[in-house]
């Protein structure tokens, strides 16, 4: 597989940013209530992280250090304002759907994580698949979340009617107590079928996630190695 594909790979199976990385959760929890909108958010974030990605690239050697996130954060700060204008003139009922996280975009930690750990060291070209992998894997978490809460919480579809005439719909799934639900139900079965998130791998190395307690564990070795 090329470093291209390999990117892209990466971005929606096997670092997906939402269900892998757990990262973006904000967003994932707030806009899912309807698969539309998960496509919507995805999409935006996609498009932000694509440019954001090629842009730090390109200018990777030019940002000092002492700067360097600040001018991440005024050049995706810069994309998501275009962004934002252009969903509020031609998409202006997902602009109001989405509301406060368009613009929330600008603190999305895959954007900035992304910026950081890969196109800061990275290629335009190749930057640009991972921004387009790791945005097709948010989109695709966003809309299979957004589509378990609207079908059970609504019993509809990208608003269509989908269920039996005798179903109910169980409202807790379209209020933020729901998206945990669904999220953690996705999570189930990730695991299930192998698909490791970050969380499993720390426990099944023996970490619990605890920088104090690998810290002492790591103390005690080395005190018996000087023995």
């Amino acid at each position: 597989m090329n470093k291209y594909l390999e990117r892209l790979y990466n971005g929606i199976i096997k670092e997906n940013p939402t269900m892998i990385l757990m990262l973006g959760m904000c967003p994932t929890l707030a806009v899912s209530t309807r698969a539309i909108n998960g496509i919507g958010m995805g999409l935006s974030t996609t498009a932000v992280l694509i440019l954001s990605n090629v842009v730090i690239s390109i200018l990777r050697k030019a940002i000092p250090d002492e700067v360097r996130l600040p001018a991440y954060i005024v050049i995706v700060a810069s994309l998501v304002t275009v962004t934002e204008l252009l969903i509020e003139a031609y998409l202006p009922s997902l602009y109001e759907a989405l509301g406060i996280y368009i613009p929330l975009i600008v603190v999305n930690c895959i954007i900035l994580g992304r910026a950081e750990a890969y196109a800061n060291k990275n290629e335009p070209g190749v930057s640009a698949m991972d921004g387009l992998g790791m945005g097709l894997g948010f989109t695709i978490a966003l809309t299979i979340a957004g589509a378990l809460r609207e079908l059970i919480g609504n019993g509809t579809l990208f608003g269509a009617n989908v269920m039996p005439a005798g179903f109910e719909p169980i409202g807790i799934f379209v209020q933020p107590p729901g998206a945990f639900l669904v999220i953690a139900f996705i999570i189930m079965i990730m695991n299930a079928i192998g698909i490791k998130t970050r969380q499993r791998k720390l426990v099944e190395s023996s970490c619990d996630g605890c920088c104090s307690a690998c810290a002492s564990r790591c103390e005690k070795a080395e005190g018996g190695d000087d023995k």
